[in-house]
């Protein structure tokens, strides 16, 4: 099955730097750090101080830096905003589509943090 998404939250952050679409961002518009919380997953890339919208609640396309299961928890890893299966981070989603490898795009359960 194809990566979709359906957000039924999403906020305006002003990105704090270079934005890709589908990486985990903060509520201060930074990429996520590795293992670290996050707002959402970005719904478009933007460049430092432009306006991003930030998918906070439903789910959200992301992408993933290694294979990922269906239904694995994700955490944050590197500097990208990427997720991988969820070790010892902060869980920021669940997956909704699997992963073959680092770069594929997968849907994710957005999970408050």
């Amino acid at each position: 099955m194809a990566a979709s998404a359906i957000p039924n939250l999403s906020l305006g952050v002003i990105a704090s730097a270079t934005i890709t679409e589908g990486a985990a961002v903060t509520a201060a518009g930074a990429i996520a750090t590795a293992a670290g919380n996050a707002l959402g997953f970005a719904q478009f890339g933007a460049a430092t101080g432009q306006r991003i919208t930030v998918t906070a609640g439903g789910t959200a396309l992301a992408i993933a830096n290694a294979a990922i299961a269906v239904g694995a928890a994700v955490e944050v890893v590197g500097t990208a905003g990427r997720v991988v299966t969820r070790t010892s981070g902060v869980t920021v989603g669940r997956a909704l589509t699997a992963a073959a490898a680092a770069g594929d795009q997968i849907e994710v359960l957005v999970i408050p943090n």
